[in-house]
């Protein structure tokens, strides 16, 4: 038996690997982006503690916009898949073809309980390749059906245990079952009906009554002849412990939900805001749909929502036939089942309660549910149907085996992405505007922006007043750069969302996600500076209408920074941590804001607030780290270098990360280090500006200044107007390989472009004194004095080459003495005093290059419009948020020594210029 047992194991893994095996090619669809690449609680450094407090989607329970579905243990399976492979979606694929075997090997034990070894192979072979289980087998959020299937089984067959040889109870069973149920239910809600199902098998199976003989001896009771029979004493026993089990789990689900149930719209669940009768009629018309998506699962469809089934609005709607046939051949079977005490009577209600029971939290009949059909929660009834269908013809299973095993197989092919899913769905269905846009939403995510647009326009004429539709025709054309175009179709947009109703409440009457229009809107026409008022009455009009709306205080909060009004910015940003304080981006904003308002102290804490929450936030690394460099404060340096070095390795690519982390060897005399860091950033942003010239300036720092030449050069190449690396090069020229001629070149392309360019043309007259030629060197301190007649120095320049001229006069000696060594020193010496660390001179070089843009991030998705990302920017872009730079004591003394040394060198310059 055992051996037996391992060969049908082994059979039933063969065939869910051969059936599903391509799916581990597939990648995270659907809702998988949702519950997968959006969810925060997958990541490490999110407290275990917060699966607990949060949706499956990573929201919390005590927000409006919760879905209220609780399954704690599903989304830890999802973070030990994220601790292992990250987003690998192979890995998250793989685990959910093991977990279906592990549900068929448990299904085969099932079923060996009520059929023969023949028929309970058969049963189980039919479900493991039955194709209505691809969404919950190849989409990855489908776990929650597969584990919470996996404790349903195990608590049933575990039940099954509790009576003894002698009839007794065993209680030990029972105390797990209950262990086990309450697990089903944190894996999905419906892991709780399988209390239903062992009340089933207690009463009709294990006990073996039958409907009459619980009415006969009910009546015997009534009638004072006898009393409960022993064996319906324990059964009542059994039943009132399991009874209490489930009222005690439903009282923890409600604490958990907060007593509110998810908020779904008529986009959702058209029939859930129906009047009577279409609502009634048309929920249960969906059961023969269910039933028919098993029997014949032949059009499958990732969506059911909107408009895929049309409402059932009348009595003489010929689909009510289909209705009465069903209900009438489940009550045939419920009868039979019930009256009869035979193992086949057995088998068939058994089969019955795991298709029913399992099935009713999702039928509508008894609550509202966001979705119409949904084939992935027909996993666990599926099994009662599989049981039924090889109880009573077996022939015909063998080939159900066959057809279905391909169709499964081809149909993991529609999941592999969301295009191929979504149009594979609009073949089944084309009345579904959601289909439309998420068609629309694959080509968008491959930049295919037109061909997205006609998806989305279609979705408008399938659902004129689909708010969602008309939001991405309007991100669209936004995107098409057709601003027009996008504004008036969120006019559009804004114009279908509910009318304020005094006295009722706005938030429950819209979807969280539609008020996203006003954001998307804003967001549009604040580009126009001309509008930002306008833009701010529209984040203030959401406000408004959901005072705990997030998303705009954080999109406010940004424009107010626009605005030039950091303290309103401030209150926006402290609002919305009020709303959410575990949110490591509005820290970062925050912390811009400090930056704006000159409060550096706050915004390190602030920045630093946000790596407490994600020690990997890449703008918080990087801005924080630009911070403690900017602060001049040695003490910072190591935690800088450190944040840097973390940074780069978020982003490899980004050169900005190792050009700080070179200056700040720089600032350490680290020069090796230094050089490896610049060369890197080169290498990796081609003519980047900034490390170019500090590389250069390192080397001429160095002594190393014929290395500085190249790189001059290629500096020069991209940026031929870069005035200190042409003083930098015109310097080295001189002095180091003697080219007065290319010296002189480089300081009359200094002066064309800037003709009071006073350094250019100091050093343009110490070349003319190099090349002897005396009477040009005074008039070209002559005219440097007129641009600079304050300039001390120049003025004694020009004294001392008149004086060098007069003697030489007196003497009868030509004005052409020989060439004075060193002279140009002084160019190449003040410009390292304005270019080193510390001062930033001229066209912002040196320190002021390493500023980069502190931008506002966004943090959640607007409707249908991606991620409002936060980037850094290189030092070229424009509207950077800089700020003014604080002297601290040591700066000030950094500064009066420099001061001094370039004295000395005036005086140095002085000497050379006076002698022969």
């Amino acid at each position: 038996m055992a051996l037996m047992l391992w060969k049908e194991i082994l059979l039933l893994t063969g065939l869910v690997v051969g059936c599903y095996w391509n799916s581990l090619s597939c990648g995270f669809v659907f809702d998988d982006v949702s519950a997968i690449l959006d969810n925060k609680d997958l990541r490490p450094a999110t407290p275990l503690s917060n699966l607990f407090l949060n949706d499956f989607w990573g929201t919390p329970m005590a927000e409006e916009r919760s879905h209220k579905s609780y399954r704690p243990l599903t989304v830890l399976t999802f973070r030990l898949n994220y601790l292992f492979s990250e987003l690998s979606a192979a890995s998250y694929h793989l685990l959910n073809v093991g977990l279906h075997a592990v549900v068929c090997v448990l299904l085969l034990v099932f079923c060996r309980l009520f059929l023969d070894k023949t028929s309970s192979l058969v049963a189980t072979l039919l479900f493991a390749v039955h194709p209505i289980h691809t969404e919950a087998v190849t989409g990855v959020v489908g776990r929650a059906e597969l584990l919470s299937s996996i404790f349903l089984l195990a608590a049933f067959l575990t039940y099954t245990r509790s009576k003894g040889a002698d009839h007794s109870i065993v209680w030990t069973p029972i105390a797990l079952t209950v262990v086990l149920v309450a697990a089903a239910t944190l894996c999905k809600e419906q892991g709780i009906t399988v209390i239903g199902i062992c009340c089933v098998h207690e009463v009709f199976v294990a006990q073996g009554f039958t409907l009459p003989m619980l009415l006969d001896a009910l009546l015997q009771v009534l009638r004072g002849k006898d009393g409960f029979p022993y064996a319906i004493l324990q059964t009542i026993l059994k039943l009132i412990v399991l009874i209490i089990s489930t009222l005690l789990l439903v009282i923890i689900r409600v604490q958990v939900i907060q007593s509110q149930l998810p908020v779904f719209t008529r986009f959702d669940n058209p029939a859930a805001v129906s009047l009577t009768p279409t609502r009634q009629l048309t929920f249960n018309y969906l059961l023969p749909v269910n039933a028919w998506l098993l029997l014949n699962p032949s059009e499958l469809c990732c969506d059911w929502t909107m408009g895929t089934i049309p409402l059932v609005e009348s009595l003489l709607d010929l689909r009510n036939l289909a209705t009465l046939a069903f209900y009438s051949l489940l009550g045939l079977l419920a009868y039979h089942s019930l009256r009869h005490s035979h193992c086949s009577a057995k088998t068939i209600l058994m089969a019955l309660s795991l298709i029913v029971l399992p099935f009713i939290p999702a039928s509508n009949l008894f609550f509202p549910v966001g979705f119409v059909v949904a084939e992935r929660v027909l996993y666990v009834p599926s099994m009662g149907f599989c049981v039924l269908v090889a109880h009573g013809f077996r022939t015909i299973c063998f080939i159900l085996l066959a057809t279905h095993a391909v169709k499964t197989f081809n149909r993991n092919w529609d999941w592999e992405s969301e295009y191929t899913l979504f149009t594979s769905a609009l073949k089944v269905n084309k009345n579904n505007a959601k289909l439309w846009n998420n068609v629309g939403h694959a080509l968008e995510n491959q930049n295919d922006y037109k061909k997205a647009l006609r998806y989305f326009l279609q979705a408008t004429r399938v659902q004129p007043d689909d708010i969602g539709a008309h939001m991405n025709v309007g991100r669209t054309y936004k995107n098409l750069n057709m601003s027009k175009d996008a504004e008036d179709a969120y006019l559009v947009a804004k114009s279908l969302m509910p009318q304020i109703i005094p006295g009722k409440k706005y938030a429950t009457r819209v979807a969280p996600n539609h008020l996203n229009v006003y954001i998307n809107l804003a967001n549009l026409i604040r580009t126009n500076d001309s509008r930002l008022e306008e833009a701010d009455q529209l984040y203030r009009q959401a406000i408004s209408m959901r005072p705990d709306f997030k998303q705009a205080y954080i999109s406010r909060g940004e424009l107010l920074l626009k605005m030039n009004k950091p303290s309103e910015a401030r209150d926006a940003y402290l609002r919305a941590l009020e709303l959410d304080n575990a949110n490591a981006d509005l820290w970062y904003n925050l912390a811009i804001v400090n930056i704006e308002m000159k409060e550096p102290s706050e915004a390190l804490k602030n920045f630093n607030h946000a790596l407490e929450l994600n020690p990997r936030h890449k703008l918080a690394l990087f801005n924080s780290a630009l911070l403690m460099q900017e602060s001049g404060e040695p003490r910072f340096r190591p935690e800088a270098n450190r944040r840097f070095l973390v940074y780069i390795q978020e982003e490899p690519d980004d050169a900005n990360g190792y050009f700080n982390l070179g200056m700040l060897a720089m600032d350490a005399d680290e020069n090796a280090a230094a050089e490896r860091w610049m060369r890197e950033a080169i290498r990796l942003q081609a003519g980047f500006r900034s490390a170019l010239f500090n590389l250069a300036l390192l080397y001429s720092q160095s002594r190393r200044e014929l290395d500085a030449l190249p790189v001059l050069d290629e500096l020069l190449r991209y940026h031929p107007e870069h005035v200190k690396g042409l003083i930098l090069k015109g310097d080295i020229l001189m002095n180091h390989k003697k080219d007065t001629q290319g010296a002189k070149v480089c300081f009359q392309t200094i002066l064309r472009m800037d003709p009071t360019n006073v350094q250019g043309k100091h050093n343009l007259c110490v070349v003319y004194f190099e090349e002897r030629d005396l009477p040009r060197a005074e008039r070209c301190l002559e005219e440097t004095l007129a641009m600079a007649p304050h300039e001390e120095y120049v003025r004694r320049h020009l004294g001392i080459v008149r004086g060098k001229m007069a003697a030489m006069s007196a003497a009868r000696q030509p004005l052409s003495p020989a060439p004075a060594e060193g002279a140009g020193v002084s160019a190449n010496q003040e410009r390292k005093e304005e270019e080193g660390r510390g001062a930033t001179t001229g066209n912002g070089e040196g320190n002021g290059n390493k500023k980069n843009v502190r931008k506002s991030s966004s943090t959640k998705t607007l409707a249908g419009q991606s991620h409002s990302q936060s980037e850094h920017l290189g030092t070229s872009q424009t509207d950077q948020l800089q700020r003014t730079k604080s002297k601290s004591t040591k700066e000030i003394k950094d500064i009066e020594k420099k001061r001094a040394a370039a004295l000395k060198r005036l005086e140095e310059i002085e000497r050379i210029l006076s002698g022969d």
